[in-house]
């Protein structure tokens, strides 16, 4: 065991943290050593601080049922207990990027889940199959900061990840104009049907500025990086709505494309099925053996059937036919708390640590 890194999750009580701890229970480079939260849950195990609150289908692993609950706002304390930190804390974005830039300046890596620093011009936001290559500007967030080692590095919002990759996948074909529907999750706003029982049988068409950061985070993470900051792409433009619906796990995106290049469906359904990243050629432990799946079937993907696939850390598509007013138009489904949050995190923290960014203290 003493072979593994040490990890703090900043934030762990939360669904978030929650799922951070599930999906690193038994990881074969990180074991969970620290958990940090706010002062009313700090001094008790974790067993205790969350009694009641454990929002995972899996039951809560016994190595982490012990660990008393540091007080994340101890800064010094908690880094001196561990290699790096995974952070999904609930606070206010100023206050989230205060306390992520003090863990750095302890020389410890984070690796957040918020969306505080996605627009942080030296911070990479990473899709690890994507823009592996953006880890590079944190030579240049090191400079800033004043560090050797400790930094600040961010995956995506949860809503992208369903047709993000998609649209990576045709980039020969130049997409140039996308418009978006995402039908979300409860659990991305932090919740199940017990906390919030009035989304049963309901839809929201609101989501606080979920519509923005699905429009524009797209075109940080396709950017390039010049002058030890990363300038984001122009296109596609993208225009998105975002709507709650009554899942637990899993958003749906219902999207349509105008392409500069003709392709063929054959074409399409191809780059998708062949796409690789570096987690893949690297075969990182968390990485999808296939990151995206095609499904013929007229009536997938749905949550219940395909949410989970590889683990919910791979993207299925469907429905891909030509379209009267766009070229084409498609369905695709990504697990929100794994892929697009927790899980992301974790595949970023496996890269991270490949390229030497993440090593022992």
């Amino acid at each position: 065991m003493s072979e593994k890194l040490k990890v703090g999750i900043l934030g762990g009580t939360g669904m978030v943290g929650q799922r951070f701890i599930s999906l690193l229970e038994n990881h074969p480079w990180f074991e969970v050593t620290t958990i940090a939260a706010s002062p009313r849950s700090a001094g008790r195990t974790y067993e205790e601080a969350v009694e009641g609150r454990w929002k995972m289908t899996s039951p809560m692993p016994e190595a982490v049922k012990n660990i008393v609950v540091m007080n994340v706002n101890e800064v010094e304390k908690v880094a001196a207990q561990v290699d790096f930190v995974f952070s999904a804390v609930d606070m206010t974005k100023e206050e989230i990027k205060k306390i992520e830039e003090a863990y750095a300046k302890t020389e410890t890596p984070v690796v957040s889940n918020n969306s505080a620093h996605r627009w942080t011009e030296d911070v990479p936001m990473v899709v690890p199959e994507i823009n592996p290559e953006h880890m590079k500007v944190i030579d240049f967030q090191k400079k800033r900061l004043g560090t050797k080692r400790g930094f600040v590095a961010v995956k995506p919002n949860c809503s992208i990840q369903s047709y993000a990759p998609v649209l990576t996948a045709w980039k020969e074909f130049e997409p140039y104009e996308v418009v978006a529907t995402t039908y979300q999750a409860i659990s991305g706003a932090g919740k199940t049907f017990q906390d919030w029982p009035e989304m049963e049988g309901n839809i929201i068409p609101y989501i606080g500025g979920e519509e923005e950061k699905s429009e524009k985070e797209p075109l940080r993470i396709w950017g390039e990086i010049k002058d030890g900051v990363i300038v984001p792409a122009t296109s596609p433009v993208i225009t998105c709505q975002c709507i709650r619906v009554p899942v637990l796990n899993g958003h749906t995106a219902a999207v349509f494309v105008k392409f500069r290049k003709k392709a063929s469906k054959e074409e399409l359904v191809a780059k998708l099925t062949e796409f690789r990243g570096v987690p893949q050629e690297l075969e990182l432990p968390s990485a999808p053996k296939q990151f995206i799946q095609y499904l013929e079937e007229d009536n997938r993907p749905q949550v219940s059937m395909d949410v989970d696939y590889e683990k919910g850390m791979g993207v299925s598509v469907g429905r891909l036919r030509e379209d009267t007013v766009y070229d084409w138009k498609f369905v695709g489904l990504s697990h929100n708390t794994v892929r697009g949050a927790a899980g992301g995190a974790v595949l970023c923290a496996e890269l991270l640590k490949a390229q030497g960014y993440i090593t022992k203290k």
